[in-house]
């Protein structure tokens, strides 16, 4: 085949939806037109996509594959496939592996496991810690996506707490700083007094009290107040309160913020409510709230206080996570479920489909300045994903794709399925079937200037 055409979608890019053709050419779009309007070269693969919703393939900015190091949760090539089940065409991964990817030696070699086994095109953050600034400040920005920095101790020990080292980093970063903000003092002061009053028997109901709304406002707030002073291109990740969305603007286009903030999946869809019906399963960091955060943070996505919408894809086993408080790992596994649980708040009118779009696959090219990639544009990557809106089906143990094997949206009935998702020009994922041979790319990212 020279080529795949694409019929009659519903293409919902760049605030427009309308039906269209489009016709990929190598790995490339080489036309967008009205339907009937491009005349097919010979041999060209020809997919007849009527009733279905054609998009940008989705940019996850926040994931942990959990390779090297933590295999037997989940590896590059068994959750890049998932990925693409749920329509993901590009993910971001993060250094918190074993070892820690907090060296150019170190993020080299994930680059080289990445070539050899994901379906998807791939980034990788290095890891910022209180004495390896040289290696995080001598990176390629044009390679690497983001420096992640923990500023609080959510896993392991990548924590980052020295005032002298953050300062460092923030006035220095060529590339864009990430950071996942929870007060490591305050969670300490919270986990004694309910230790003391439950030992190490403490319900998880009461996990967003430990890790709570204080603790994360008091660190995002640090974080923005030294990007405001050294204008760092600073990202706030998984932001979980309302309280948190005060400090974000919707003043200025994306390209020209200087301080922006995502939302995960499980933010926008559980609240406080799912504790006491699934348990551990549902114990991420930061905690899910209350409704009312929930709402904002639905709210702030729709009003661009929040910018990007992505997963912190973060898988354990069942017998990891099936433990007491304490000893149960926080984060979950949802690649393959995140497109289709955004596309179900859509079908209850909270998010249109244009907002998911711009928030999953536009504004995380524009963010990261990826290069073409994220829209639907002529000249650019053919990452496309197909999806048909009304074919209901329901997450179960047989159909979950995840190597640990579970998800904590099991028995959910979703209205929207990925049916094909197409990376590069390439068809890797079609209603079922996959092309295990296919490997996706390294993302490019365009940054001018030293900073």
């Amino acid at each position: 085949m020279s080529g795949i055409l694409i019929k009659n979608p519903t293409i919902v890019n760049e605030g427009v939806t309308f039906r269209g053709d489009l016709l990929i050419s190598g790995d490339l779009i080489e036309a967008v037109a009205h339907p009937g309007q491009i005349k097919p070269p010979k041999n060209v693969k020809i997919i007849d996509a009527s009733g279905l919703i054609l998009i940008p393939g989705v940019i996850d900015d926040q994931v942990h594959f959990r390779e090297p190091g933590l295999t037997h949760k989940g590896d590059i090539f068994s959750e890049s496939k998932a990925a693409v089940a749920g329509g993901i065409t590009s993910f971001m991964d993060m250094p918190n592996t074993i070892p820690q990817t907090i060296t150019r030696a170190s993020l080299t070699e994930k680059f080289r496991i990445a070539s050899e086994n994901s379906l998807a095109n791939y980034s990788f953050y290095i890891g910022a810690t209180n004495t390896n600034l040289d290696e995080v400040l001598g990176v390629n920005k044009s390679e690497v996506c983001g420096i992640k920095v923990f500023m609080g101790s959510s896993t392991g020990n990548m924590l980052m707490d020295d005032d002298k080292s953050l300062r460092e980093l923030f006035r220095n970063s060529a590339v864009p700083v990430a950071c996942h903000c929870e007060s490591e003092s305050i969670i300490k002061r919270n986990s004694d007094i309910y230790r003391q009053k439950y030992g190490e028997n403490v319900p998880v109901e009461m996990h967003p009290l430990i890790r709570s709304r204080e603790a994360c406002y008091s660190s995002s707030s640090y974080a923005v107040t030294l990007a405001k002073e050294y204008n760092t291109r600073l990202h706030i990740l998984h932001l979980s309160t309302a309280d948190e969305l005060k400090l974000f603007s919707n003043e200025v286009p994306l390209q020209f913020k200087r301080i922006t903030g995502e939302v995960c999946i499980h933010h926008l869809w559980f609240d406080e409510k799912a504790y006491s019906e699934k348990g551990t399963l549902v114990k991420w960091n930061p905690a899910i709230k209350t409704r009312f955060d929930r709402e904002a943070l639905i709210n702030g996505t729709l009003s661009d206080l929040v910018d990007i919408v992505a997963t912190d894809h973060a898988p354990h086993t069942l017998e990891e996570k099936n433990n007491t408080y304490f000893k149960a790992p926080s984060g979950g596994p949802l690649v393959q479920h995140s497109l289709a649980a955004m596309l179900e708040l859509s079908k209850q009118n909270l998010i249109p489909v244009g907002k998911i779009v711009e928030k999953m696959c536009h504004n995380p090219a524009i963010l990261f300045n990826i290069k073409n990639r994220g829209f639907i544009r002529e000249g650019y990557k053919a990452d496309l994903t197909l999806i048909d809106p009304e074919n209901p089906w329901t997450v179960s143990k047989e159909n979950i794709l995840y190597k640990c094997g579970w998800s904590p949206f099991e028995g959910t009935t979703f209205s929207s399925k990925v049916v094909r998702t197409i990376i590069n020009g390439t068809i890797v994922y079609d209603d079922g079937v996959f092309n295990e041979e296919y490997r996706g790319e390294r993302l490019e990212f365009e940054r001018g200037g030293t900073k």
